[in-house]
């Protein structure tokens, strides 16, 4: 079972995005959520520069991991 994405995750998208200049797999950041599955996304560059932020729905994301998952 997925747990739910929280503020602060990081993310990939599942899509392109052409309408917004982003493709699949481009990384962003939650900043914000806007309601339930529903979260504002930062996707900035390597030197921190915010490019795009959006809107987008759980189902359009992917959460990242960087350290191992245990299942509980």
């Amino acid at each position: 079972m997925n747990a739910p994405i929280q503020l602060l995750d990081v993310v990939a998208l599942v899509h392109d995005r052409p309408s917004d200049g982003l493709v699949r797999g481009q990384v962003g950041t939650i900043v914000e959520i806007l309601s339930p599955g529903v979260y504002e996304v930062e996707f900035s560059d390597d030197k921190g520069k915010t490019y795009a932020m959006l809107p987008l729905k759980a189902e359009e994301l992917i959460v990242l991991h960087t350290a191992p998952v245990h299942s509980t």
